[in-house]
């Protein structure tokens, strides 16, 4: 018998990343960006190179079926596809009853749908994507893997709000989100690095989403984000912590809509409400406002005072690991955020922080500071491969 094929869709607003396996060989990568608008595809293979990087026609582009129906049509072009056996998806919102992978049928896919409201920027489209692969791929086995999901079991402590207990066995507690690409970093260091997975680490996931995650043996005990993916720290266009009561001013005292305060709280707040200017890193970086130096500095402060919560949570701190396209790539965030932290026994070489080393500990620092490029889609393959 073949090895089974699988097909990884991590489905956005307006593009699908996708990553197609044989077996546990993955073969072409890529991604379809623009989707209603101005469509583009761009497929690599596994020796990086570039097999696709043109537009699609705007009928093509239009919708998430119809991307999808065209990158299959490229898929089969490229290398012979015959079949998907299996199509593992990124679903951002599990809920409380989901804290494995599951199989996606019409009564699950109908009951993911009424948790939109708690991952507006990711539910609908991740369910647009499976939808889209349902149609496409009727004979496949559709795979639901929820960001959620690694931190269901937290302590009570970490998981409730101080709210009547009605509401909280309703399903308002602190969820947790990055949960796959958190699994990733331990599933990887339990295979390399096996002293970091069995102690107490601390993994920063810092891109255009961002949030911490108190690990103890492999085990989610703690994590910035709560009922949805706005509390923490502050991200793109997303505010982060703030304070209920801001919410209930801006409704009651200066007349904005529920819509009004969504819009303003997951799209026009973070990096590019403070800054005026980009929710890109990389353009704040390079620019000489003093209002995008002081996006960065909020954003250094926050992770560091959250460093120090999760930091408590573990009764210490072994391993402190960057992940996600800032904590990856961004040599001076990673080393703003550990300066002067001597009193957590933390220190970083400055010359392997900027050459971009794995393991960037000083030879004196009792905490080990590491750089792992996260994975979610080899997560996502190797969840949906256990149901064939």
């Amino acid at each position: 018998m073949s090895d089974p094929t699988i097909l990884v869709l991590n489905s956005g607003s307006s593009s699908i990343k996708f990553d197609l396996y044989d077996g546990d060989n993955e073969t072409v990568k890529g991604q379809v960006t623009g989707l209603g608008a101005k469509p583009w595809i761009f497929i690599k293979n596994c020796a990086d190179e570039t097999c696709r990087d043109e537009a699609l026609s705007s009928d093509t582009g239009q919708s998430h079926k119809t991307a999808l129906g065209a990158l299959l049509s490229y898929l089969k072009d490229l290398t012979g596809l015959a079949r998907i056996d299996a199509v593992g998806h990124r679903v951002v919102h599990g809920g409380h009853l989901h804290s494995r992978p599951r199989v996606i049928d019409d009564a699950l896919l109908e009951e993911l749908e009424t948790l939109i409201p708690l991952a507006p920027l990711h539910q609908p489209h991740n369910l647009a994507g499976v939808t889209a692969a349902k149609s496409a791929f009727p004979q496949a086995i559709q795979v639901a893997c929820f960001d959620t999901a690694f931190h269901r079991h937290h302590p009570w402590v970490n998981d409730t709000f101080a709210l009547p207990g009605c509401y909280y066995d309703e399903g308002i507690r602190r969820y947790g989100f990055h949960g796959l690409s958190y699994e990733y970093i331990c599933q990887h260091l339990k295979e390399s690095l096996p002293s970091a997975h069995n102690g107490r680490l601390v993994v920063a996931h810092l891109g255009n989403g961002a949030s911490m995650c108190a690990i103890k043996n492999g085990q989610s005990i703690g994590s910035t984000m709560g009922f949805t993916a706005l509390d923490g720290l502050p991200m793109g266009t997303r505010c982060g912590q703030l304070d209920p009561g801001v919410v209930l001013y801006l409704m009651t005292t200066k007349g904005m809509s529920p819509e009004d305060v969504s819009d303003l709280l997951y799209k026009e707040s973070g990096l590019k409400g403070l800054s005026g200017i980009s929710q890109d890193m990389r353009a704040l970086s390079e620019s000489t406002s003093s209002e995008a130096a002081k996006a960065i500095d909020y954003f250094v402060f926050r992770i560091r005072r959250e460093l120090g919560a999760m930091a408590a949570i573990l009764n210490g701190l072994d391993t402190l690991v960057f992940t996600g396209g800032i904590g990856e790539n961004a040599t001076t965030i990673r080393e703003r955020v550990c300066e002067k932290l001597d009193w957590l026994g933390l220190k970083i070489d400055p010359d392997k922080n900027d050459a971009g080393e794995t393991d960037i500990s000083s030879t004196d620092s009792r905490v080990s500071v590491l750089v792992i490029p996260t994975n979610e889609e080899a997560m996502i393959r190797r969840h949906t491969a256990r149901f064939l």
